[in-house]
C-alpha cells in the first residue's frame, strides 16, 4: 500500500454509509487533527529531551496513548458524538495540565497554546454556534494559569532558571509554528474538500437537470406542450371539452395479411419507418399525433388555441402522408396503401390513467373519423360534411357519396382530391405540403 492510499484509507475510517457529504467531512477533519497532533507532540517531546531538561514524559506520553486510543475506539465503535467531544477535550486540557507540570507559561514555552486547537476543531466539527463554549474554556483555562502564574512567580523561580533562555525562545517559535501549522493545514484542507463537496454538487445539479431536461422531453414526446406542462403543475385530473376539432385517422390497408409473412424485427422496422415519418409531417403542418393503435395513426388539430386554420392543416396532411407511401418507397417499400378518414367537431380530451397514461379523445366526432376512415377507399381521403363545408374554398371534392357507418346508419362523406386550382396563371396548386 502505497502512502497516498494510507492516508485516504486512514481518512475514510469510522465512515458509515448513511453519512452525508458534512458528517465525512467532520469525521475526516478530526481524524487529520489527531494525526496532526499526534505527529506534532512526538516531534516536540523528542526535541525538548535533546535541547532541554529531563523532565517526566509520563504525562506526553499518557497524552499521545490517550489520542490513538480514543481513535481506535472510534474506529471500532464509530460513535461519532462521542469522539469529538473526547478528542476535543483532550486537544484543550492536555497542554495546559503538560504546561503545570514543566512549571510556568515561560519555561514551557507557551505549551498552552496547542490547547487553542479545540476550539478551532470545534468549529469545524461542530460549528460555529457549538464552538462558543469551547472558546471560553480556552480562555478561561488560559486565565488561570496566567494567575497561578503571576502569584507564583517568586517560588517557581528556581525552577524557571533549569531551562536556558535559548532553549525557551526557541521552544516558544516551535510551538507558535507548529500550531499555525497545524491550523493552517487544518483550514486548508477544510476548504478542499468543501470545494470538492460543492463540486461533486454542482456535478450532480448538472445530472439531475440533464435528467429532468431528458423527462420533460420525453414528457412532451407523449403529451401535447400545455397538456404536459399543466400535468407538471396540476395534480387534478385533466380533462378539457372542445366545441370544434379536426379528427384524422390513417389505416394501413390489409396490414394484418402482410404482416403474416414478417418476423417481428421485419414488422416493427416497417411501422416504425412509416410512423417516424408520419411523425415529421404531423410536426411540420402543427397538428398534434394523438396515439398509434396497431397499425392505425391518429392525429387531431384544433387542440392548440393558437393553431390558425387547424382544418385545412390536417387536409394538406392528409394529402402529404398519402403521396409519400405512394412515391417515397424507401419509406414504404411493401408499398402498403392507407385509408383515411377526417371528421370535425366537439371532443373531449384528457390525460387517462397515473401510469403509462397517455393524452386521448372521445366523442362522436372521433368515432365519427374511424368509421369514416374503416368504410374508405384505399388511396383515398375521406371526409364529413363539417369538414368538407370548412375546406370546400381550398380544395377540389369528388361528387358526395352516402355509406352505412356502423352506429350512425347513412352517412354522407366525401372525397378528397386534392388542393383546387390556383387562379392565377403564375401560382401553381399546392401538392399537400405547407407553404414557405
Amino acid at each position: 500500500m502505497s502512502q497516498q492510499e494510507f492516508f485516504n484509507s486512514m481518512r475514510s475510517a469510522g465512515f458509515r454509509p448513511d453519512d452525508d457529504d458534512e458528517t465525512r467531512l467532520r469525521k475526516s477533519l478530526l481524524i487529520f487533527a489527531t494525526g496532526l497532533v499526534s505527529m506534532g507532540a512526538m516531534l516536540w517531546l523528542f526535541l525538548y529531551w535533546q535541547m532541554g531538561p529531563q523532565f517526566s514524559s509520563t504525562v506526553p506520553f499518557v497524552f499521545q496513548i490517550m489520542l490513538i486510543t480514543n481513535l481506535l475506539f472510534f474506529f471500532k465503535t464509530g460513535n461519532f458524538e462521542f469522539f469529538r467531544y473526547s478528542q476535543l477535550a483532550l486537544f484543550l486540557f492536555s497542554p495546559f495540565v503538560i504546561q503545570w507540570g514543566i512549571g510556568n507559561f515561560i519555561t514551557a514555552s507557551g505549551t498552552s497554546l496547542w490547547g487553542l486547537l479545540a476550539p478551532i476543531g470545534a468549529v469545524l466539527v461542530f460549528g460555529a454556534r457549538e464552538s462558543t463554549a469551547w472558546i471560553f474554556a480556552y480562555i478561561f483555562l488560559t486565565a488561570l494559569s496566567g494567575f497561578f502564574d503571576y502569584y507564583l512567580a517568586d517560588s517557581l523561580q528556581p525552577a524557571a532558571q533549569v531551562v536556558p533562555t535559548r532553549v525557551s525562545v526557541f521552544f516558544f517559535a516551535l510551538n507558535f509554528a507548529a500550531i499555525s501549522s497545524i491550523v493552517y493545514l487544518l483550514l486548508r484542507y477544510a476548504t478542499q474538500e468543501k470545494a470538492k463537496i460543492e463540486a461533486a454538487l454542482v456535478e450532480t445539479h448538472r445530472l439531475l437537470q440533464d435528467e429532468q431536461d431528458r423527462s420533460e422531453r420525453l414528457l412532451l414526446n407523449i403529451l401535447p406542450g400545455p397538456i404536459a406542462e399543466r400535468l407538471k403543475h396540476d395534480k387534478q385530473t385533466i380533462a378539457d371539452g372542445f366545441a370544434d376539432v379536426t379528427v384524422m385517422f390513417v389505416d394501413i390497408v390489409n396490414f394484418t395479411k402482410v404482416a403474416e409473412g414478417l418476423t417481428p424485427q421485419q414488422v416493427f422496422s416497417m411501422l416504425n419507418r412509416i410512423f417516424s415519418s408520419f411523425d415529421e409531417l404531423a410536426e411540420l403542418f402543427g397538428t398534434e399525433k394523438i396515439k398509434t393503435i396497431g397499425d392505425a395513426y391518429m392525429v387531431a388539430g384544433g387542440l392548440n388555441n393558437d393553431q390558425g386554420n387547424y382544418s385545412k392543416a390536417i387536409a394538406d396532411l392528409a394529402l402529404a402522408m398519402r403521396d409519400l407511401l405512394q412515391h417515397d418507397f424507401k419509406i414504404n417499400d411493401m408499398r402498403l396503401e392507407v385509408r383515411i378518414g377526417i371528421g370535425t367537431g366537439p371532443v373531449v380530451a384528457g390525460v387517462v390513467g397515473k401510469k403509462k397514461f397517455i393524452y386521448d379523445l372521445w366523442g362522436d366526432t372521433v368515432n365519427l373519423a374511424s368509421r369514416i376512415t374503416s368504410e374508405g377507399v384505399p388511396g383515398m381521403v375521406q371526409v364529413d360534411e363539417a369538414t368538407y363545408r370548412r375546406l370546400l374554398p381550398h380544395f377540389e371534392f369528388h361528387e358526395p357519396q352516402v355509406v352505412y357507418l356502423k352506429g350512425k346508419g347513412n352517412t354522407v362523406v366525401y372525397r378528397l382530391l386534392g388542393p383546387r386550382q390556383a387562379s392565377s396563371a403564375g401560382e401553381k396548386p399546392s401538392l399537400g405540403l405547407p407553404s414557405v
